[in-house]
């Protein structure tokens, strides 16, 4: 990758994003009168930049806190680089693996003060973003990723929720890079996913209606048999009264000592008997009329169940189809020796903030040497080539070389079997020592944050609490039109294990229980 800045890029810069801002403006004035000291000091700060080519969609950003600058990359190399301002000391801007989850053009702190932060774009639920700023030549903000004005204005329709960001202590760049543990998609698969998705979501409408008609006739069948315990009770209540008046007659009876009282009891038992016989019959009719119906709310109630059921995996089938055409992240820790999976719905969260992410698997996964640092590696799919994908690897931590700390895991094949063979560009298989941050949920890809450098601006913010969801509609289905309505249930509580970081602590992301696996 050319790395050299030239008078056409520096012109490139003008022509693509456009007039400098009034900040930038005010800028460049600021910067012409003041001292000779001061000037120089800006001038040494790395200068804004546009690759002299047509940009394509940003796949991923890489901000260098040594440097503090970031550079934005495609698929054949980087395109856009600018200074930046990371974190000061005590607030420092984390070191790690992102995504951006959020973007708002025109946003203001709910934690400094009404601060303008004009083009953010999230990349942690607790506050941690890139946006626009002033850049006075060093680290200065409170842990957030400044850029220039004009920069972070004309670079806000260019990047996607979802879109990588890596933070690295010192200089990184994405190197081509090529393994067999790496996806390798299929053709056949890739061509036959449309018409998958076509047949699964078809079942899925059908199952859906089943269930729909299943759960009638269950709430017709239970309202038919409302009415059956009050009326059985009644019957009930009358034949115990019916017997206790049997049972004084029998007694007035056994009692008697004249003929006239004994035929006054005789009298009295023939009636309430008679009485007593027809409240047992009326009791007996009224059981065995009911017995049909209370065997109708059985057989229909078990019929909704199974219909549900046979909705539920019809739903799940289809979604994962549709999910197949999705980029994949891939998450793999050492520290809590387990793999996990991101796929972006493109639904928005219920809740109001950036969108759904499949989490739906997540699943133990053997390291070799499990002591050994692997180091943190950020493996992306760049471009399709003709023997399926071109990755590259970008290296934020020391420990083994991307190679060996690949050769080092076992994936799980059915995991692999799952996601690979439509796996698409963007793509991504994160290696590191580090276990998920808290930050990691249902509206994020992933948050891994580096242990062994400041995290100041991260672990003076609290952790975000998963919020209150709206439970899933009935259909489940439709929620909206494009079939990704069961992800919102209410999530399970998320227990976190601290660990002690300079002089703070940091949470990180582990599960209250396994989570369901509908494809085991």
């Amino acid at each position: 990758m050319k790395n050299r800045l030239t008078t056409t890029q520096s012109t490139m810069t003008m022509r693509r994003w456009g007039p400098p801002g009034i900040a930038t403006l005010a800028a460049i004035v600021a910067l012409a009168s003041a001292s000779p000291a001061i000037a120089a000091k800006q001038a040494r700060q790395p200068a804004e930049a546009v690759a002299p080519r047509a940009a394509g969609e940003p796949i991923m950003a890489i901000v260098s806190i040594k440097s503090q600058q970031v550079t934005f990359y495609d698929a054949d190399g980087w395109i856009f680089r600018a200074p930046v301002s990371t974190g000061t000391t005590g607030r420092e801007t984390p070191a790690g693996v992102f995504a951006i989850v959020e973007k708002d053009k025109d946003h203001h702190s709910t934690m400094y003060d009404d601060a303008w932060m004009p083009n953010m774009q999230r990349i942690t639920w607790n506050g941690i973003a890139l946006h626009g700023g002033p850049l006075p030549g060093y680290a200065a903000s409170h842990g957030c990723v400044r850029m220039p004005f004009g920069f972070a204005e004309g670079l806000f329709e260019r990047t996607n929720i979802g879109m990588r960001v890596i933070i690295s202590p010192n200089d990184a760049a994405p190197v081509d890079f090529s393994h067999p543990s790496l996806f390798v998609p299929k053709r056949e698969a890739i061509t036959a996913a449309p018409g998958r998705i076509d047949k699964l979501s078809g079942e899925a409408e059908e199952a859906t209606r089943a269930a729909d008609d299943a759960k009638k006739a269950a709430s017709a069948a239970a309202k038919d048999a409302a009415s059956l315990p009050a009326s059985l009770r009644k019957l009930e209540q009358q034949k115990t009264r019916a017997d206790a008046e049997l049972a004084f007659a029998d007694k007035k009876l056994a009692t008697a000592k004249t003929d006239q009282a004994r035929a006054q009891a005789e009298e009295l038992k023939q009636k309430v008997a008679t009485k007593a016989a027809d409240a047992a019959s009326a009791l007996d009719a009224a059981k065995a009329a009911a017995q049909p119906k209370r065997d109708a709310v059985a057989a229909t109630k078990e019929a909704a169940k199974v219909a549900a059921t046979k909705k539920a995996d019809a739903v799940k089938a289809a979604t994962d189809a549709k999910l197949a055409l999705e980029p994949v992240s891939v998450y793999i820790s050492r520290a809590t020796q387990k793999l996990y999976v991101r796929r972006n719905t493109h639904k928005p969260a219920p809740d109001g903030g950036g969108e759904v992410f499949d989490t739906s698997i997540e699943v133990p996964v053997t390291i070799r040497n499990p002591d050994q640092p692997l180091g943190t590696h950020i493996f992306t799919a760049m471009a399709k080539n003709d023997t399926g994908l071109r990755w590259s690897v970008v290296t934020i931590e020391s420990g083994d070389d991307a190679k060996d700390a690949l050769d080092r895991i076992t994936i799980p094949q059915e995991v692999w079997d799952r996601i690979a063979p439509t796996a698409l560009p963007r793509s991504s298989i994160v290696i590191s020592d580090e276990p998920l941050s808290a930050e990691t949920n249902y509206r994020t890809e992933f948050v891994a944050v580096l242990s062994n450098h400041p995290q100041g601006g991260f672990i003076t913010r609290k952790p975000t609490a998963a919020p209150p969801m709206e439970m899933a509609s009935d259909d489940g289905w439709d929620n909206g039109g494009n079939g990704f309505g069961f992800f919102f249930q209410q999530p399970a509580p998320q227990p976190v294990n601290p660990r002690r970081q300079r002089g703070g602590q940091y949470q990180y992301y582990q599960p209250a229980q396994p989570m369901q696996r509908s494809f085991w």
